[in-house]
């Protein structure tokens, strides 16, 4: 599996900065974005993709589940509080300069495409291009939903590290427990299907 290596030298572009590590990009700080990731340029974009609008979540969070943040869909539609997802479910962060997180996408949007006892869900965490975000989705075929978080809210609240490596998989179970965190790329379907069975017991 392969990652992303932290960017170490001083003067690296930006984009790559943010596609390697949990730094804020310029402009903003946690809590706050001026990007808008339901614009309606995007909204438009969306409607000719195969990404389903976002999840309703109702259920309240549970002791080691995801985070209490709420973070919009990416493209438009309904917000989603992350701590009212349940599983079985992978819940993928990436980012769209992120070259694992790319070679990844395929491999996770075939999965999905292939099977349905496990849902996944997309994180486009840190990323000051929702743009790019949506043309990567769609030139992978991504038929899961997808949500947003350039601020970098969820960055820090676990089970998040405050020092994100990108891609970054987290499992959860039926009761919405992180049952276990994935540091790097799942590169072919093949992967992603044996880690959903050995961590969430599901086959397909």
């Amino acid at each position: 599996m392969r990652r992303a290596p932290l960017a170490a030298a001083v003067g690296v572009a930006l984009a790559v900065l943010t596609a390697c590590s949990g730094a804020h990009p310029g402009g903003l700080v946690a809590g706050t974005s001026r990007v808008d990731v339901g614009s309606p340029d995007l909204v438009a974009f969306k409607k000719h993709t195969d990404i389903p609008d976002c999840p309703r979540v109702s259920a309240t969070g549970v002791d080691g589940g995801m985070p209490a943040v709420t973070v919009p869909c990416l493209g438009g539609g309904r917000s989603v509080d992350l701590a009212g997802l349940r599983g079985p479910m992978i819940v993928n962060f990436w980012q769209s300069v992120c070259h694992p997180c790319r070679q990844e996408m395929p491999a996770l949007a075939a999965y999905a495409r292939h099977q349905s006892a496990v849902q996944v869900l997309g994180v486009d965490i840190l990323d000051v291009q929702p743009g790019a975000a949506l043309q990567l989705a769609r030139d992978s075929h991504v038929g899961y939903p997808l949500v947003a978080d350039p601020a970098g809210n969820l960055v820090g609240q676990k089970p998040v590290p405050r020092n994100i490596g990108l891609p970054f998989t987290a499992f959860l179970d039926a009761s919405g427990q992180v049952v276990h965190l994935e540091a790097g790329a799942m590169e072919s379907e093949k992967a992603v299907a044996e880690a959903a069975q050995k961590y969430l017991g599901a086959s397909g």
